[in-house]
């Protein structure tokens, strides 16, 4: 949050969700907002918020928002964007809003539509931490917030047209990726990767897949490597920017890659969730990825760049 706005309360535990916080409040929660276009301070992003209250009863946040919408996804804004709800809308609540999420993906994409409860560690002030994603069924929501949940993105406004840019995928060395945040994995994300020891590791380099999450489960080695040999073949054959992550997939099903190889790669080439640095904040997109990237000491893989033509 920003350092003009008015102190959170004491820093408080935030239980995980049990059969008590599940079950429905005494009096039925109701609609008490829909907003199309909910904006918190300071964060660049949109989504549509719908918050369901109930005297003596913990809010329940749902937000919806289309992938690839302008500004920071619910995903890596998961802590700000429950924070900036908690302050604006039920700031006498001692914890955060049942925070609930849906990201939007079009049609066709291997990506899974559906509703995932976020289950906070803690709080500091209004700012959860540790968050914790658990899928949740559209009826257990709607019992949950005592009234029907929309599943869509209704209101959504785009912003005014800007210069387009020209997205590009272009070989980049890992090295120079920034370092990543927020470090909510403790066992993956402990402290970012600190400078000696991204090149440390870019002359020890470590192969081999970790037990702790999906994201550390494969050699990106093997993964960024193939990313190269994929983004040369699409220069070659003239292949746009939105095509080439199809190009991605045959390629690893021609060259016999395990599930993991081709999900990875695929998430290299998909335009909404490809590895994105950016000057300001580090990450659009990919922190976690470029985490185990480091770690691993992958010389050289594959981003997303938006290029504006002069």
């Amino acid at each position: 949050m920003t350092d003009d706005l008015p102190q959170g309360p004491a820093p408080a535990p935030v239980s995980p969700a049990g059969p008590d916080e599940m079950r429905p409040p005494a009096m039925p929660r109701r609609l008490a907002l829909d907003e199309p276009m909910f904006t918190a301070p300071g964060l660049p992003g949109t989504f549509r918020l719908q918050l369901f209250t109930a005297d003596g009863a913990r809010a329940v946040a749902v937000a919806t928002q289309i992938a690839g919408e302008e500004g920071m996804g619910l995903t890596n804004g998961a802590e700000q964007y429950a924070g900036a709800v908690w302050e604006r809308h039920c700031p006498d609540q001692e914890v955060p809003p049942v925070w609930v999420e849906r990201q939007l993906w079009p049609e066709g994409s291997r990506q899974e539509v559906r509703f995932q409860r976020v289950v906070f560690a803690g709080a500091d002030g209004y700012r959860p931490n540790g968050p914790r994603w658990r899928a949740i069924t559209h009826e257990e929501l709607q019992d949950l917030a005592g009234a029907p949940v929309a599943t869509d993105r209704a209101g959504y406004v785009p912003r005014p047209a800007e210069p387009e840019p020209r997205l590009v995928f272009e070989e980049f060395a890992v090295a120079r990726l920034g370092r990543p945040r927020p470090f909510r994995e403790p066992g993956c994300m402990p402290a970012g990767v600190r400078w000696w020891r991204r090149w440390t590791r870019q002359v020890l380099p470590r192969r081999g897949a970790r037990t702790c999450c999906w994201y550390h489960g494969g050699d990106w080695h093997t993964v960024s490597a193939m990313a190269l040999d994929v983004l040369q073949r699409a220069r070659a054959q003239g292949v746009e920017a939105d095509d080439v992550e199809e190009l991605a997939v045959a390629y690893a099903a021609a060259v016999g890659a395990t599930g993991w190889e081709t999900e990875a790669l695929a998430t290299l080439f998909n335009l909404a969730d490809a590895i994105q640095p950016d000057s300001e904040t580090g990450y659009i997109n990919g922190q976690h990825r470029s985490q185990a990237l480091l770690e691993a000491g992958v010389r050289r893989t594959v981003v997303l760049r938006h290029v504006y033509e002069r």
